[in-house]
């Protein structure tokens, strides 16, 4: 089973395909593996791997992924483990491509390291629009079935985990601001639900400098051509 071994973490990967490096941040919030791609209206792991290198992982405390937990914790937490997994396949520049929680975990990537993202592909990223009890819900479900992991973790700590990730304004890793100076090319898949609101799929499109925007991609008779730009995108700027 290929796994990163850090100090502080075991994160689990795998690796599909030859070309230009595709990372993957799967759908699933806090639960965010790979697993949760079998069950997403497109799986960029079968779609992709013919074309791109694709990296895909669960994410810290998800799927086959552990790690330590702290009130320090947020999503630069997240953000090193991603960038510490490309450094350890040697993969200096890479595309991203993520589903749901995906979107922010990508646009802390491009904050962080904005050299060594070519461009990012956003379906139905979450985001801040008269929601955020149900982010601090999900987090405190998968907080709840965690805790008997960690008995030296106490209630403060986690807490303040969940505000770090969830306090925040707009997509929680970057705020409007942010976006409108970001020039990586980003292609925005529509959200349309409570965790993943229209109206920030269409901010970040209207924002952002280099952004293009696909409207109807879940229907089954847009899957097909939805696919398509979505290579077709990442060929593009890679």
């Amino acid at each position: 089973m290929p796994l990163l071994t850090t100090d502080d973490s075991s994160i689990y990967y795998e690796v599909h395909g030859e070309g230009f490096p595709l990372l993957l941040i799967a759908p699933g919030g806090m639960r965010s593996a790979i697993d949760f791609w079998d069950n997403a209206p497109q799986n960029p792991i079968s779609a992709l791997a013919s074309t791109f290198q694709v990296i895909a992982m669960d994410q810290r405390n998800a799927g086959k992924s552990k790690g330590t937990v702290s009130a320090a914790d947020g999503w630069h937490t997240y953000t090193n483990d991603q960038l510490a997994l490309m450094d350890h396949l040697g993969l200096e520049r890479f595309s991203v491509a993520g589903m749901c929680i995906g979107g922010s975990y990508i646009m802390g990537l491009i904050k962080a390291a904005p050299e060594r993202v070519a461009s990012a592909v956003l379906f139905q990223t979450i985001g801040l629009d008269n929601n955020r009890q149900a982010f601090f819900e999900m987090f405190d479900s998968w907080a709840n079935d965690l805790k008997p992991d960690f008995p030296e973790v106490d209630s403060a700590a986690w807490e303040s985990f969940r505000e770090n990730m969830y306090g925040g304004d707009f997509l929680f890793t970057v705020d409007r601001e942010f976006v409108a100076s970001c020039t990586t090319p980003l292609l925005v898949l529509c959200g349309k639900d409570l965790y993943h609101p229209e109206s920030v799929s269409r901010d970040i499109a209207n924002l952002a400098p280099n952004a293009e925007f696909v409207e109807h991609w879940k229907e089954p008779e847009f899957q097909p051509a939805a696919e398509g730009a979505v290579r077709e995108f990442l060929l593009r700027n890679c």
